[in-house]
């Protein structure tokens, strides 16, 4: 006979101590935050920002954060999906979109700080490792990554909306250990880099199902890229180009217009009056006359 040990006993339980909601739902690693908002007690009031990058299906966002007793508050935010306003219709999950949305993020949180015009990063996107450096009498803007659960790999998207916000402006500790490119600490390539961020590795996949004669496999893929003529590496790099130029001139959240909802729509949405007991007998009993006076009518018919 095999002895079975009793693993969750009542000592198991009495000492069982629940984790945090976060925790439990697989959202957020606590170990990893702790360290990242972590403040001495010494510098109590001086706030500690995260440039926290976050992708879902079908967008990027970029957010600057600090933490507070009360709770997260987000001092500036760009998501990938506002990027069809500086002429970019498709793919807001890609590396290219990511830097975009990092660089988006940068130039918007320096001009609500009024930063923009010391700090404007690097105008010309050439891939290669940049710094910022103290100017005038404001020190540059700083913020330290959060990358959340995502995979730090080398040439993770992640890293494109840190090169992004990087260029944008804002000092964050880094090196290109992780860029595209990148094949150790001493050997990095900007070519590399630089081609992926303008969206050299899509053109090329297109361009490689298209001489596969894979047609059925780029329209299924590729099928919003086809539609805005976007299939080639050149085509690519100018529409980055230009999205990168507009970004710079007017970095600010576009406002969405709030249309009153029409008459109909507020009677379709409008609530039910609950009624007291008097007026649901009230009712019922008007609904047996209204019945009671049908059926009268329609015997006296019948006669």
């Amino acid at each position: 006979m095999v002895l079975a040990k009793v693993q969750k006993n009542k000592a198991y339980f009495k000492r069982f101590q629940t984790k945090f909601r976060r925790r439990r739902e697989g959202k957020t690693d606590y170990q990893a935050r702790r360290r990242l908002i972590w403040v001495d007690k010494n510098k109590y009031e001086a706030k500690k920002y995260r440039l926290v990058v976050r992708f879902t299906n079908t967008d990027t966002i970029v957010q600057i954060v600090n933490a507070e007793i009360v709770g997260d508050k987000v001092l500036a935010q760009a998501k990938g999906s506002e990027l069809a306003h500086y002429g970019i219709p498709v793919g807001y999950t890609n590396y290219s979109a990511a830097y975009c949305t990092g660089l988006l993020c940068a130039r918007r949180v320096l001009k609500t700080l009024d930063m923009d015009k010391t700090y404007e990063g690097v105008t010309e996107t050439t891939g290669e490792a940049y710094n910022v450096e103290a100017s005038g009498d404001r020190r540059p803007f700083r913020c330290v990554l959060d990358s959340g659960l995502g995979r730090t790999t080398t040439g993770a998207n992640v890293f494109g909306a840190l090169k992004g916000a990087v260029d944008g402006g804002i000092e964050i500790p880094h090196s290109t250990r992780r860029f595209p490119g990148s094949e150790g600490d001493d050997n990095y390539d900007p070519e590399v880099h630089r081609k992926r961020i303008f969206g050299d590795h899509i053109g090329q996949y297109m361009a490689q199902l298209a001489e596969n004669d894979e047609e059925d496999k780029l329209n299924s893929l590729f099928s919003r890229y086809v539609k805005h003529s976007l299939t080639t590496s050149e085509a690519l790099e100018e529409m980055y180009k230009k999205a990168h130029v507009e970004i710079r001139k007017n970095p600010a959240a576009v406002q969405k217009k709030r249309t009153k909802p029409s008459a109909a729509a507020i009677k379709k949405c409008r609530k039910r009056v609950k009624f007291n007991l008097k007026d649901r007998q009230n009712r019922i009993k008007q609904k047996k006359a209204s019945f009671l006076a049908k059926l009268r009518q329609q015997l006296g018919e019948d006669n």
